[in-house]
């Protein structure tokens, strides 16, 4: 395929009728089918085929020199036709059809070139007069298939899976109750790879210098480092506005995406304005995504119970009252998961031992350099605990490993108190290769803690003036899988570790959390005497209504359950907690035929949803919409919706590009001012 030759400026006799980019085969070659049908698109390190095709009159190889000049921004790289260093641009021509009048050159980036677009020139010099011919735009991407690039990956199913794969499962919910949810990172979608390219090109770094941009460009470590902060718009012309709370009806709700393509499309069609909303599962996906584009392998990761350490001391506190409601009175903060990328890269600014996975966090939370991002943070770092590794190591350690100090005040005073050393990171998944199954990587971030003999760091309340032993020993449990619409069952259980009988008053609290920690208010509370045998075991079973909390939750909410046990002579109070999310009834989705499609084809779908609960619900509305699959939203509607009623949706479907895409329903009805369940179905597109 032909690629356009652009503006050709021609001394002399004009001699070159056409050259050809072969990007059909160059893309085979390169591994890069499908990221663009505009641009050739080539990986460092290895060569790529160019067609020259003549007028009547060949290039002289005995009277005139060939060569080939590569521009980026000013930098200009000449060569002849003949192999050099490989650390310089070279091209070899392979003697073509002369009574044809074609040849073929094979040109080679180096191993360490930078990743960019670039221009190439055709120079036909000879004793008196010289042709010159801008040929056209290629771009440049890293080579995880080379062994010489540090982003070099040793296995064909690691690649595939981390560079070409364009699906990917993030885990959601709770360490007692993890959910997933489907993503389409949509590198192959068209205008993806250009608006990757242009994110590089208004970052401040090229904006101020872009010299100094394009050289460090070659460094996979630098190219993430700008990257994750232009995903963020906090500093800079970034991709993704971030929103945690409040109203997001001046954008798109959070939980609402299920692609990156689409992010990237309006980012692009803004002009650089940022796009409404993202969180942590959304910034990183599409860092994923840009990553893939670009080269450079990369996974996103889930970390459950995730600590932001807002001090900075490795300590994370979290404060409760007497009754358990959880109190705003930190800066710290246990996010009951956190999301962000893990990229795979040889780290040659650090040293020897430091290669391999490295943590990449978009999500704006403080800023590292002068702009808010995070990393790349080796991962084998934080598992030694080398706290001062380039980049952000002890930030990333304490979101995975920080012990939680938690303390009941009363009064301006703290009057009990517990450190919990295994809550933070107690799991960190990522998705298996060629599977949804989700691969354990907990043991990678952390080894078994060396326990110190008093807890490092300072309180405003007096992290020391209460002792961290108890006689009471107090577990609160969530029995079966709590369902909206449902009634919630809870179990407390009171050990008695001292030979006399005790009266207790037993105090619980539930409130909605917010996935990055931050405490709503209660919506069920229970005060209860009872008193407990010496020696003795007392088991508490308590039943939260689903008219206590349907104004509240939704499905998928995350809800903090407190229990304080305070023993009415000594004083003394025991603080147990559990989080738990609450699972949405489900929406229905079968694709006719099955779920792998043919390109361009109209298959259809059909979606449904039947109320489980046992009351009507009024205004049910149902929505499909899918990127790729659909234009815009379609709806079905019924005015009230009976128990064991069904609404359903039939829809067309039809793909344009290949790859992986998601359907996505919703049901909502006006009882509820949230949407009450989604569901996302993966679709195959084959050609």
């Amino acid at each position: 395929q032909p690629a356009n030759p652009g503006s050709i400026v021609v001394v002399g006799q004009r001699r070159l009728k056409l050259v050809n980019f072969e990007i059909q085969e160059n893309h085979i070659s390169h591994e890069t089918q499908g990221l663009s049908d505009k641009h050739l698109v080539v990986r460092r390190g290895k060569p790529f085929k160019v067609t020259l095709l003549f007028y009547r009159r060949m290039w002289n190889p005995k009277a005139e020199r060939l060569a080939l000049q590569v521009l980026l921004g000013d930098f200009v790289h000449t060569q002849k036709t003949m192999w050099s260093d490989p650390h310089s641009w070279s091209a070899q021509i392979y003697p073509g059809n002369i009574r044809q009048r074609v040849v073929t050159i094979h040109v080679c980036a180096p191993v360490l070139s930078s990743v960019a677009r670039y221009q190439l020139l055709v120079h036909i010099v000879g004793a008196h007069e010289q042709s010159s011919y801008a040929a056209g735009t290629f771009v440049l991407l890293c080579n995880p298939w080379l062994k010489e690039d540090p982003v070099y990956m040793p296995l064909d199913v690691q690649r595939q899976e981390y560079v070409k794969s364009d699906y990917g499962v993030i885990y959601m919910g709770t360490d007692v109750s993890v959910s997933q949810r489907p993503w389409s990172f949509g590198q192959y979608e068209p205008g993806v790879l250009e608006a990757c390219l242009q994110l590089l090109q208004v970052s401040p770094q090229h904006l101020s210098n872009s010299h100094k941009d394009y050289v460090l460009r070659a460094d996979p470590a630098y190219l993430s480092r700008i990257i994750c902060a232009m995903v963020n718009s906090s500093d800079d012309m970034g991709l993704l506005e971030g929103r945690w709370k409040g109203s997001y009806k001046d954008g798109v709700e959070p939980t609402q995406w299920s692609g990156s393509a689409d992010i990237l499309h309006r980012w692009m069609a803004s002009k650089g304005k940022p796009v409404r909303y993202g969180q942590c599962w959304v910034f990183a996906s599409v860092l994923c995504t840009v990553m893939r584009v670009l080269g450079i392998p990369s996974r996103v990761v889930t970390v459950f119970n995730a600590a932001h350490d807002g001090d900075g001391n490795l300590i994370t506190e979290e404060f409760y009252s007497s009754t358990g409601e959880r109190l705003g009175l930190s800066k710290d903060s246990i996010w009951n998961f956190h999301v962000w990328v893990e990229c795979w890269m040889k780290r040659s600014d650090i040293g020897v031992g430091f290669d391999g996975w490295q943590v990449v966090d978009p999500t704006p939370q403080e800023m590292s350099g002068g702009a808010y991002r995070c990393g790349p943070c080796p991962v084998v770092a934080i598992q030694r605990r080398y706290l001062g590794t380039p980049y952000d190591t002890a930030f990333v350690y304490a979101s995975v490993d920080a012990d939680i100090v938690r303390m009941i005040v009363r009064s301006g005073k703290v009057v009990g108190k517990k450190v919990d050393t295994k809550w933070v990171g107690r799991l960190i998944f990522t998705k298996s290769i060629g599977s949804d199954v989700p691969v354990d990587l907990t043991d990678s971030y952390k080894r078994q803690k060396r326990r110190k003999g008093s807890i490092e760091g300072s309180s405003p309340y007096g992290l020391g003036s209460c002792p961290d032993t108890s006689s009471l020993d107090v577990t609160l449990t969530v029995q079966g899988e709590p369902t909206s619409g449902k009634s919630i069952n809870l179990t407390v259980t009171i050990t008695n570790l001292t030979n006399s009988t005790r009266l207790l008053r037993e105090h619980l609290n539930s409130q909605l959390k917010e996935f990055n920690s931050g405490p709503e208010k209660s919506f069920w509370k229970s005060h209860q005497e009872v008193s407990i045998q010496p020696f003795g075991d007392l088991t508490r079973h308590h039943f939260i209504p689903s008219s206590k909390y349907e104004a509240f939750l939704v499905g998928d909410d995350i809800v903090k359950v407190v229990a304080v046990i305070k023993d009415l002579k000594t004083k003394e109070r025991v603080l147990a907690i559990q989080d738990f999310n609450l699972s949405s009834p489900k929406i229905n989705i079968k694709v006719e035929g099955g779920d792998s499609i043919q390109l361009k084809k109209e298959h259809t779908a059909i979606v449904s949803f039947t109320n489980k609960l046992n009351k009507p619900l009024s205004g049910a509305v149902l929505t499909v919409e899918g990127y790729g699959l659909l234009q815009g939203k379609q709806e079905a509607r019924l005015t009230v919706l009976h128990p064991d009623e069904k609404i359903e949706k039939k829809v067309a479907i039809m793909a344009s590009t290949s790859g992986t895409k998601l359907l996505s329903a919703s049901f909502s009805h006006s009882s509820s001012s949230n949407v009450v369940s989604r569901r996302f179905h993966k679709v195959s597109v084959t050609t």
